[in-house]
């Protein structure tokens, strides 16, 4: 019955979806679209053996209001947001926990040493980001800990002119927001100086929020290379009714991320970061003394890497990284671990045949080392079709919410093992003249040791524990149709399968809440005077529960200068929840006005 109710929705969906229309951009061609994420050097889509997906956020930016809305377009990755306005969210991939999946900045590591909740925390502001880069599986061989599920890399745009954007809209629920975008260019230097924020006095009591954040990225080419420079920083803060249990709780975070990425000649890049994070948890309100945590976590990471090529169409590419974090809490005490890795990574092309093969060796202080061995390879079936297949091993490293929190709803566990899991997937992808593209993949994950909190009724509270015996197996596909130009369709869907054997009559808190089906729909077209109207419909079906659509839309102005829009989410106005208990708000409307100055208009 359930499957029956989720093709009816498939079907509404797309009927839906059809009444409006998507964008003019062709779909990306078997030799354009650079992917970075998943390869240690810039690969074309065509060249990928892995399954990638990038979102270029310069595309119709007016289109999404939030980094969550552009990443839910990808059915493979899943949002669990407890907020409107990108207060907080969770993103897992492929049936794997949140805690399962590695964010990135520019490819530095800005995942939350104290609780993966945080991941999405990012200090640099929309307007300021160059394109969303999603690897779906594993990623530890070139990315270590976390990347178990997938990788998300979140790219910062370099200027080419000197140009001013400013926006300002209103909305439903109180909402105010603002921005301003600057940027400067000479010969041989540039900077991007970027900040927003938003509040809201919420759909419900206690679901108010406000978000503050800025960037400043300075690039400059000198003798060794280029050199960059970015600093970035955020202030939120929400209510958090329902958000960790039935209690009307409050919350405030900041983060401060700071990079230096430098070239080394043409074939060395060396590369730091350092992420600071602060998090202030009230669980009443109303009554501030009765429970409150105070948490501030640092992370570092420096890296050296360098290629070697090997003929016109081979190289080898190796490194050194070294990571480190600590913590400083009332709750979880005073804590701090380091670790060092280093990787080689072979990639081979001959013909119409490419091998990618890695291995990474990780030791980690307190006597735990991992190795982490990848494999991928590609073969094209004529011009068009691309065979694909690869394998790979990944773990994670508990947060320290997980080995030592407590709460009278939740207990950590000190005695958690990392956790770590084998990914299988085989696929192809299809381009079909220069005007449709087709991608399908299945996949296999085998875990160990995989981390939830879990608890034996409702009456109890959550425990850390480690499961075993948890497999996932799934399919995903997708494709992308310009039938003519200024108008594109797109439509992407994963259906999955878990074998539960791991709860043993347990209830779980975090693990089983994927979606079983999910799919996406989104229409762009751009009908008269320079106007994109912009249409995305969400079908998601979770474990054990019934299907849900979300319809969101947006008609913007991208001629000229000055670019009024109107932002429309859940049209549909479905009550739904990401989050077990947590509500998420029905039909709401934002609009507004952008004005770019100082850059030739479309």
């Amino acid at each position: 019955m359930k499957c029956k109710r989720f093709s009816a929705l498939l079907v509404v969906g797309f009927v839906t979806s059809c009444a409006a229309q998507q964008s003019p951009q062709l779909p990306p061609a078997i030799s354009s679209t650079v992917v970075v994420v998943g390869s240690p050097n810039a690969v074309t889509l065509g060249e990928s053996s892995r399954s990638v997906v990038v979102m270029d956020m310069q595309e119709h930016p007016r289109a999404f209001q939030t980094i969550e809305d552009r990443l839910r377009t990808d059915s493979s990755t899943y949002i669990e947001q407890r907020g409107a306005g990108g207060a907080q969210a969770d993103i897992s991939m492929r049936g794997t926990s949140f805690e399962q999946t590695l964010v990135l900045i520019n490819g530095l590591r800005i995942n939350d040493a104290q609780t993966a909740h945080h991941n999405l925390d990012l200090p640099v502001p929309m307007d300021a980001m160059s394109s969303i880069e999603v690897l779906h599986g594993s990623g530890s061989t070139l990315y270590g800990s976390d990347a178990m599920g997938g990788v998300v890399d979140f790219t910062t745009a370099a200027p080419e002119t000197i140009a001013l954007r400013l926006r300002t809209a209103v909305g439903s629920f109180g909402e105010n927001d603002q921005a301003i975008t600057g940027s400067i260019t000479g010969k041989k230097w540039s900077e991007l100086a970027s900040g927003e924020r938003n509040f809201s006095t919420g759909f419900i009591p206690d679901r108010d929020y406000r978000n503050e954040n800025a960037s400043s990225e300075t690039r400059w080419k000198t003798l060794l290379g280029e050199s960059d420079i970015l600093l970035a920083g955020s202030d939120r803060a929400f209510g958090a009714d329902q958000f960790y249990g039935n209690y009307n709780s409050w919350e405030r975070t900041k983060g401060w991320f700071a990079s230096i990425r430098q070239g080394l000649g043409e074939k060395t890049d060396a590369a730091f970061g350092y992420r600071r994070h602060s998090d202030n948890f009230v669980l009443l309100r109303d009554d501030p003394a009765f429970y409150a945590n105070q948490h501030i976590d640092q992370s570092w990471q420096g890296a050296l890497r360098r290629s070697e090529h090997l003929g016109a169409k081979s190289s080898i590419f190796y490194g050194l990284e070294g990571d480190g974090d600590a913590i400083q809490s009332n709750n979880l005490g005073r804590h701090a671990r380091n670790w060092g890795a280093g990787y080689l990574d072979a990639d081979m092309q001959w013909r119409n045949v490419s091998l990618t093969a890695g291995l990474r060796q990780e030791i980690i202080s307190g006597g735990y080392h991992v190795t982490s061995p990848a494999l991928a390879g590609s073969y094209w079936l004529g011009s068009s079709v691309k065979a694909r297949a690869s394998l790979g091993y990944g773990f994670r490293l508990p947060t320290y919410t997980d080995l030592y929190y407590s709460d009278p709803s939740t207990i950590g566990n000190p005695n958690l093992k990392p956790e770590s899991g084998w990914n299988y997937e085989a696929g192809a992808d299809w381009f079909v003249g220069s005007r449709s593209y087709l991608s399908f993949t299945g996949f296999y994950s085998r875990q160990h040791n995989t981390i939830d909190y879990v608890r034996p009724n409702a009456n109890s509270p959550w425990q850390a524990s480690n499961l075993s015996n948890l497999r996932y197996a799934g399919v995903e596909g997708a494709w992308t149709w310009q039938p003519v130009r200024g108008e594109q369709l797109k439509l992407a869907w994963t259906f999955l399968s878990g074998a539960q054997q791991a709860l043993h009559g347990l209830q779980s808190e975090y693990v089983f809440n994927y979606p079983v089906n999910n799919a996406v729909f989104e229409w762009i077209v751009e009908p008269v005077r320079g106007y994109m109207l912009h249409n995305r419909v969400g079908i998601t079906q979770r474990y054990q529960a019934e299907a849900y659509p979300v319809w969101n839309a947006a008609i913007v102005r991208e001629r000229g200068h000055i670019h009024p829009y109107l932002q429309m989410s859940n049209l549909s106005n479905t009550g739904y929840q990401e989050i077990i208990g947590v509500p998420m708000p029905g039909r709401s409307f934002t609009g507004g006005v952008d004005v770019l100055l100082g850059k030739s208009a479309r």
